[in-house]
């Protein structure tokens, strides 16, 4: 059943609001459950799909626990009750927030509600203007829309919380979108998008595997059109990497469908595909925002553009070019996947805020925090160029199209199709190590075989020999092994020490089928029973010869069957040689070089005897 929102037209809309705000002079106020003050919303009229006045956060995507393996699971009712709030045609910006856990996700996300329904932003006809004021003095702090309300309260908003517990799982949405007008830079005309805010779990709660943080982290990406990347303090490199990485699985979903409805012969996520996709491709990704929170090295805090300049070099600093390859590549990755890389930075909230009981009071935080978190609200929401529609592959989405490529990535994570799993760093580090022991192990072990019975080997060795050999190799090649992989826990160690066995093994039966290629006595098979049955049918010529009369026509006959006999597997005989010539020649040169080698240890004996006997 459709909620009112949708069912009036923007006219009736706009009637209707605007009779509610002229009987709001002045602007009425409610009570939060904390008892501070703050202006009615303008969409407290509005009903939601559930029958209640509150909008609030819903849950899109929820995890498991370890019970049931943490299952990822999808609710595609619950995206869908949030999309048919936005008009048909209507083009919709996604805004989220991704980082580690307990560093104020879900916090930044309910005063970036308060900032939008403070500018009345929850009714399309009543759009807010992205682009009024532009230009325009600060205004003072008394008339800012954080001094309009004396506490947050965590009753209004996404759910948030002090403490050390993480308090978010899953994906949330907000149940009701903002409208805002903007200049599209691409084609100066003036239109209307709809802003949605995602709220994710946050990352390394010691609870969630990594293979459902990637899908988590990844999905967020897919789903956004700016996202928020929340770092405590500074920009680290494990930052930049988890970035590189949890991406990297976006843009797999990204490829993936794309593969499938390419086979299929449609348009990837359902969308239309009127609108003709760009000969370029454009990168997968739209935008990604550091935000560092606690920020502690501005050389000046009161002048708000000095701030962002030092930002701005910062990020610079950051993304600059590195010559070890590691770091080259996890810029050249996140450069690869994202249009637009970005940073801004809040210094410390104030001691207050921090703790268990803080309640959200606006008196108690340090005013440059105010001053920089206006400014970060007003950069996200007021600068038309950041208001962006979701676009894939270059086309920008409706609700609708939206709604068909969530469900398509989100199926993907949850049957988790096509997906490495993730690991840790120590896991990967590990495996990383016992990889690169395995093949330096069998790499050694070749080069001592390949001396001993490799292809460029002519001489034989008896399978005691090669066995011995063989077995000496292994020893000294494991004991390489066993300094090599000492890195990460013993079980993986040990897997990796049976899969370098096994190849061993397999590399020793090669060597012994070469061996065994090289005996002189090998195939005389071919040669002995032909060779035998000639001696005999020779042998019986000579004796019917010999004991018969020559004029017995018997004795001729059989006399001359014996004889075609032999000349018949003389001939056979003489093929084969003709066949196996280059083996032929070369027993016979071992057979030379061994009556050398002996006719020389003799001579050089006597001659040594003849020395000493002179």
């Amino acid at each position: 059943m459709f909620t009112e929102a949708v069912l009036l037209t923007p006219f009736a809309r706009s009637t209707k609001m605007t009779a509610r705000i002229d009987a709001m002079t002045p602007p009425a106020e409610t009570e939060t459950a904390e008892g501070s003050a703050l202006p009615a919303p303008p969409d407290a009229a509005i009903t939601d799909e559930a029958g209640s006045n509150s909008p609030s956060a819903v849950q899109i995507v929820s995890v498991g626990t370890e019970e049931d393996k943490y299952a990822f699971t999808f609710h595609e009712d619950r995206l869908n009750s949030v999309l048919a709030k936005v008009p048909p045609g209507w083009k919709v910006s996604v805004i989220s927030v991704v980082g580690a856990f307990r560093t104020g996700k879900s916090f930044l996300l309910t005063w970036f509600l308060r900032y939008l329904r403070y500018h009345g932003t929850c009714d399309p006809a009543l759009a807010m203007d992205a682009d009024a004021d532009a230009g325009k003095g600060e205004a003072s702090d008394s008339e800012k829309w954080y001094n309009q309300f004396e506490a947050m309260g965590q009753a209004v908003g996404f759910n948030w919380r002090g403490g050390a517990e993480r308090n978010t799982t899953g994906i949330w949405m907000w149940s009701d979108p903002h409208f805002i007008r903007r200049t599209s830079p691409a084609t100066g005309e003036r239109e209307d998008v709809a802003v949605i805010l995602v709220d994710t779990q946050g990352m390394f709660d010691n609870e969630t595997t990594m293979s459902l943080t990637a899908s988590i982290f990844g999905l967020s990406t897919l789903l956004s059109s700016y996202q928020v990347y929340n770092v405590d303090k500074r920009i680290q490199e494990d930052n930049l990497q988890q970035l590189a990485l949890f991406s990297e699985y976006g843009r797999m979903a990204l490829q993936n469908d794309e593969k499938d409805k390419g086979a299929d012969g449609g348009t990837a996520g359902g969308a239309d595909g009127e609108e003709d996709i760009p000969a370029e491709q454009p990168k997968p990704f739209q935008r990604i925002d550091f935000l560092v929170r606690d920020w502690q090295n501005f050389d000046e805090e009161e002048d708000l553009d000095a701030m962002e300049f030092e930002m701005d070099e910062y990020l610079a600093e950051v993304l600059a070019e590195r010559e070890a390859d590691d770091l080259k590549e996890t810029r050249e990755q996140i450069s690869d996947c994202f249009e637009s890389v970005t940073c801004f930075m809040l210094t410390h909230p104030g001691f207050a805020v921090t703790k268990k009981t803080y309640s959200g009071e606006v008196s108690k935080m340090e005013p440059t925090f105010l001053r920089l978190l206006d400014r970060y609200c007003e950069r996200v929401f007021k600068r038309g160029e950041n208001v962006v529609p979701k676009a894939i592959r270059g086309k920008e989405l409706t609700a609708v199209e939206l709604g068909a490529y969530v469900k398509a990535y989100a199926q993907m994570f949850e049957t988790g199709a096509r997906f490495p799993e993730a690991s840790t760093m120590l896991e990967a580090t590990a495996h990383a190590n016992n990889t690169n022991a395995t093949t330096q192990t069998v790499q050694e072990y070749k080069g001592k075989m390949d001396r001993i019975a490799g292809p460029s080997v002519t001489s034989f060795l008896r399978e005691e020999e090669l066995e011995e050999m063989h077995r000496v190799a292994v020893e000294e090649c494991l004991a390489h092994f066993d300094d090599v992989a000492t890195f990460g826990n013993q079980r993986g160690i040990d897997q990796a020490r049976e899969n370098t066995l096994r190849s061993i093994g397999e590399d020793y039966t090669m060597y012994r089928k070469l061996n065994e290629s090289r005996n002189p006595l090998a195939g005389m098979g071919i040669y002995i029973i032909p060779g035998g049955i000639a001696v005999c049918s020779s042998t019986m010529r000579w004796t019917v010869d010999w004991t018969c009369s020559h004029w017995s026509s018997t004795c001729r006959a059989g006399s001359e069957f014996l004889s075609h006999i032999s000349m018949i597997i003389f001939f056979f005989m003489l093929i084969i040689a003709a066949t196996k010539a280059k083996q032929i020649k070369e027993a016979i040169d071992r057979v030379v070089t061994a009556m050398s080698a002996l006719n020389g240890n003799s001579g050089g004996s006597a001659g040594t005897g003849s020395k000493k006997n002179r």
